[in-house]
């Protein structure tokens, strides 16, 4: 025996001891200002926490003693007379002696050990956007939202401001095995972000107290969101997004008017089937007219998005036990991201920076880093802190830009469209420009209005649709006497818009066109 268990009960002992010493040391020493050099202090007391409880368990182990050997061993050392003991003691202390004469180098001296543990130097795995943990990387999961059908087409800026925005996508959406997934694995790397930055820190409490609040929350229907506890949509969803009043509409053929992809919206805020052509979509959704969601028939239904009145019990309970879980699931990555609030807000900031950068800028910026990297440890530069307090845009630099700067270009200025759903340009130049780009022109496609000079600075999808039915009865003005439409010269303005003769001339006299 190389020793017995009396001496590895004491050496563990003494290892506690030590560890809890040199964490109390460690902590007592003021280490630099820098980031690096604090996260990884925590990661060093983590790992010597984590011996603490390892030599721990093996002297709870110890004393358990469910094998008897610790008794056993006790008990030789008592047999017989007093002779008998020394001789015992002096057998083992030889064994022990030639046990460390054969393996010199395990004798270390204390202090070499004491010292090694103080200089060690964590790794502690970083993405290079991640930047040694003060930003998140959170573009895995952008690609997986922005090509899903639960998720849309956006920015990444937009995505990590909104990532917790959980409530703005569809409940039939919200209740795919494909968001279950993409919500595990953005829960599993925030999990892993937290436990990387913040080593010290202890998750698990913070879910146990969560998973409690959420527990009586979901019993009293009082998670927002989920009040139904999902089991069916709820009575009224008439504040649901994307829902239309349809006692406006008499027919299907004035909903085909508002497009493919508002119908979409409109049938998927009421959980019915959102597929099949245009008419099969306004058809759908005319037949909720004045009705309430448990008389429609379960036919017309999403998968899992109908009404708990015409559901059985056992497909009620397993829609509520999937729900459970998803909205456990969204509850914990917005825990998440509230205490990862600071690291988000810097992420932010950090994209902003990247969009004013210069190719040039971003290639010696990385120099920069890679060259702050090979500073020496005892280093006293500290990390330069933006102080933001108005939130104002980041220039070339990384520094918030002048204030009068900002109002200059009227960046104070909030700007809405309701055919980009909602969307908020800051500043006029902005604004006027957005009425060009994609996301507007596939709105308005998908009013079914062919985006044009004539459209300019509308907003409103309700202005939009009475533009475009004046516009068409302009165009119908010229019909012959027997009801068909006489053919008309076509004439193409300076950005490829087609108009009629008759209207292309109006439009040229009020200056609109080219």
């Amino acid at each position: 025996m190389a020793s017995t268990l009396l001496e590895e009960t004491r050496q563990a002992h003494d290892d506690v001891e030590r560890l809890e010493r040199l964490i109390v040391k460690d902590f007592a020493t003021q280490p630099a200002a820098s980031h690096k050099d604090k996260l990884l202090q925590s990661h060093r007391v983590r790992g010597m926490l984590d011996s603490v409880q390892d030599r721990s368990l093996k002297l709870i182990s110890i004393y358990q003693d469910e094998d008897g050997a610790r008794k056993e061993e006790i008990a030789q050392l008592r047999l017989g007379a007093s002779d008998n003991v020394f001789s015992n003691f002096y057998d083992r202390l030889k064994e022990v002696r030639d046990y460390h004469r054969k393996f010199p180098n395990d004798d270390l001296t204390e202090a070499e050990t004491d010292e090694a543990l103080l200089q060690e130097q964590p790794m502690v795995p970083f993405s290079g956007e991640e930047g040694l943990g003060r930003f998140l990387d959170l573009h895995e999961a952008f690609q997986t939202f922005t090509n899903s059908k639960f998720g849309k087409q956006l920015d990444y800026y937009t995505y990590v401001a909104g990532v917790a925005d959980f409530a703005a996508l569809p409940r039939a959406q919200r209740l795919t095995k494909s968001y279950r997934d993409y919500l595990t694995a953005l829960l599993a790397y925030l999990e892993s972000f937290y436990e990387r930055t913040q080593p010290l820190a202890q998750l698990a409490k913070h879910y146990e107290k969560l998973e409690k609040e959420f527990a009586e929350q979901w019993q009293a229907g009082s998670v927002v969101g989920w009040e139904d506890r999902g089991e069916g949509q709820q009575a009224d969803s008439s504040a649901a997004p994307g829902m239309l009043d349809l006692d406006a509409f008499d027919s299907a053929d004035e909903l085909e008017n508002l497009g493919a992809e508002r119908l979409k919206e409109a049938l998927q805020a009421l959980g019915l089937k959102c597929g099949g052509t245009l008419r099969q979509r306004a058809e759908r959704l005319m037949l909720a007219k004045g009705k309430q969601l448990e008389e429609l028939d379960k036919s017309l239904f999403a998968k899992g998005a109908a009404p708990a009145a015409v559901q059985s019990v056992a497909t009620r309970e397993r829609q509520s036990a999937a729900a459970r879980a998803v909205a456990l699931l969204e509850a914990k990555a917005s825990k998440l991201c509230s205490m990862l609030s600071s690291v988000l807000e810097d992420t932010k900031g950090r994209i902003e920076k990247k969009q004013a950068q210069t190719y040039e800028e971003l290639v010696a910026e990385q120099q920069e880093a890679d060259e702050e990297a090979a500073v020496p440890e005892d280093s006293d530069e500290e990390d330069e802190f933006v102080y933001n307090p108005l939130k104002l845009p980041l220039g070339w630099d990384g520094k918030p830009i002048p204030y009068w700067l900002y109002k200059l270009h009227g960046l104070n200025l909030e700007f809405k469209c309701e055919i980009c759903g909602g969307a908020s340009y800051f500043g006029r130049r902005a604004f006027e420009r957005h009425f060009n780009e994609a996301k507007h022109v596939s709105g308005m496609a998908a009013l079914g209005i062919q985006n044009g000079k004539a459209y300019f600075e509308i907003t409103q999808i309700a202005d939009a649709l009475a533009l475009h039915r004046t516009l068409q009865e302009k165009r119908g003005a010229a019909a012959s006497a027997d009801g068909t439409v006489a053919a008309e010269e076509e004439i193409e303005d300076g950005d490829g818009n087609i108009y009629s003769r008759k209207l292309f001339e109006e439009l040229q006299r009020q200056g609109l066109v080219k």
